[in-house]
């Protein structure tokens, strides 16, 4: 069963971005990029790490590097006392 986005993200998941740069399959010298984003845990990234052995087997364009960023969609809001009401005329 699939779970919604909002689930994961109440869950502690966060939205990751990576940007994989890899060689060309017939022009090794050659550089592409090509971008992915899911939604992910943190510190561990299982999902990403998947990906990336999913991409070293099946995938005929070897990785040069790697480069990704997490984002919590949802997290703790900011909360402040206030102990006094100024009011102005």
């Amino acid at each position: 069963m699939e779970r919604s986005e909002t689930e994961l993200m109440l869950k502690g998941y966060g939205l990751t971005t990576a940007e994989f740069t890899y060689h060309m399959p017939d022009y090794t010298h050659v550089l592409n990029t090509y971008v992915w984003q899911d939604y992910d845990l943190l510190p561990d990234h299982p999902k990403l790490f998947e990906f990336v052995e999913f991409w070293q087997r099946e995938i005929e364009g070897p990785l040069h590097s790697v480069r990704f960023s997490h984002r919590k969609m949802i997290s703790p809001g900011e909360w402040r006392n206030v102990k006094g009401v100024l009011t102005l005329h």
